[in-house]
């Protein structure tokens, strides 16, 4: 399912927030992505109805085992293009933007001959 490069950003950041917190709130969101908070809201809104997060009584969110697929399948794709374009001589932050866009574009398909071309010059 192909929600956009919007919502997936919002899966993304949910998995990465996780890694280093304890609990994630929408502020949390907010603040890692530079977004408002009522941007943050409406789209946690539309990712809980789509089944993709769980937003407890405590306000905190969790994605849910569709929600996670979804975001570790972002957060590989951005740290490959970025690792990728960083190993050809793009500067960090133009190469994590970048990679920011790629990552939402790119078929599967094609993302996996990319990926597995650059595993194989690897190993030579």
């Amino acid at each position: 399912m192909q929600l956009g490069e919007s919502l997936e950003d919002y899966l993304e950041s949910i998995l990465v927030l996780s890694k280093c917190l304890d609990h994630v709130r929408s502020v949390d969101v907010a603040s890692y992505l530079g977004f408002s908070k009522p941007s943050v809201s409406h789209a946690v809104k539309l990712l809980a109805q789509q089944g993709h997060v769980h937003l407890d009584d405590n306000k905190f969110l969790t994605l849910t085992e569709t929600g996670k697929k979804i975001a570790e399948e972002t957060y590989r794709r951005h740290c490959f293009f970025t690792e990728m374009l960083e190993n050809i001589g793009v500067p960090k932050d133009i190469a994590q933007e970048d990679a920011c866009h790629i990552e939402h574009v790119i078929s599967q398909e094609t993302f996996d001959a990319i990926q597995k071309y650059y595993e194989e010059k690897e190993a030579q």
